[in-house]
């Protein structure tokens, strides 16, 4: 074991195992993986920009402190911190990567793993929550605020842990002929774990929805009213855009486990499938807001408050007088006049979250 831990800062190690898993090595920084790295780049900083606004709004507003918006600010988190990693894989790849020590290597694919593990882990919390406060007809109320940040803490501890896992011991390192060809430090078998982890968490996932649905539809109105049924189809999507993006991506990682060494071409082509699945957390604070208006006003309050500085400094230096500018109302306010309920529209209601 020892001897194990002695090869992580070896220089050439990395280069060792991408030698004799990839028949070709793609160093070269030409102008098309330029181009796309900076898109990549640009891509990443739009994810994190939008789920830093959605927290934002969800921390500053007192009636978002709620169970789902708990996990859903949790499931934000998660896709703020995969857009920062992969922004750290896209930096560290190419010519950068032989250049890594394993320990450096570990790091940067174990924070895309660990925010993989907590995006997964959220959307299991947020499928119990729903099982709990419709099919078992129980309320989430402020007393359980306690076990909500209980159960998001555990979902984080896990996620360190199942993504810190090779850095720990469970890699290849010293057995070249067990390691990944998409992963080249990575154990065939680790991936293996992973993936079929997730996968039965997901599964379990759909089953619980499913189950919510048929009680959903065979049970009253006051339990299958439409603001329950819209916040349904909310996490049903989220749920759906999740599997839609990174089911490519874990098809290669199983295909990873069953191929030889070098007999699957489409495994040096990966990195594009992982792209893909990064746009998941692009779209989830789309979804966020387009289903939600009370969250969607609250996210973009920040920008409108910008716009009407902006406008006001144009004014000033134009020494045009223009509308006087009426200050913001508060959101009780806002809701009062646009005939609101006072609880968010799609994440509220009959259910009593």
């Amino acid at each position: 074991m020892g001897s194990l831990y002695s090869e992580y800062l070896n220089p050439n190690k990395v280069q060792e195992h991408y030698n004799y898993t990839k028949e070709t090595l793609e160093t070269q920084q030409t102008s098309s993986r330029q181009v796309a790295s900076a898109f990549i780049i640009i891509l990443c900083c739009a994810i994190v920009v939008e789920n830093l606004l959605v927290l934002i709004a969800v921390a500053r507003n007192s009636k978002f402190h709620s169970a789902m918006y708990l996990f859903l600010g949790n499931l934000a988190a998660s896709d703020l911190l995969a857009g920062m990693a992969f922004v750290a894989n896209t930096l560290l790849s190419g010519s950068v990567t032989l250049r890594l020590t394993p320990v450096q290597w570990f790091a940067r694919e174990g924070s895309a793993f660990i925010t993989l593990s907590a995006s997964v882990f959220s959307l299991l919390a947020i499928a119990i929550e729903r099982h709990v406060a419709i099919a078992k007809v129980k309320l989430y109320g402020s007393d359980k605020s306690c076990r909500m940040l209980l159960l998001i803490g555990a979902s984080w501890l896990i996620s360190l842990v199942l993504g810190g896992l090779p850095i720990l011991g469970w890699n290849c390192l010293g057995h070249l002929e067990a390691c990944s060809t998409v992963l080249p430090l990575y154990a065939k078998h680790y991936v293996l774990c992973v993936v079929t982890i997730f996968s039965i968490i997901l599964l379990a996932i759909v089953a619980l929805y499913v189950r919510i649905y048929c009680v959903v539809r065979s049970s009253h109105a006051d339990v299958a009213g439409p603001q329950t049924l819209a916040l349904l189809k909310t996490v049903t999507i989220v749920l759906g855009v999740f599997i839609v993006c990174w089911l490519p991506a874990f098809s290669i990682l199983l295909l990873d486990y069953a191929c030889p060494i070098r007999s699957c071409a489409i495994l040096y082509k990966a990195h594009y499938f992982f792209a893909f699945a990064t746009l998941n957390s692009l779209l989830n604070p789309v979804i966020y807001t387009w289903r939600s208006r009370d969250l969607r006003r609250e996210v973009l309050r920040p920008l409108q408050c910008w716009r009407r500085g902006t406008g006001v400094q144009g004014r000033r230096r134009s020494g045009t007088p223009g509308h006087r500018l009426l200050p913001l109302r508060s959101s009780s306010s806002l809701e009062r006049g646009m005939h609101m309920p006072t609880s968010p529209t799609f994440l509220e209601g009959n259910t009593g979250v």
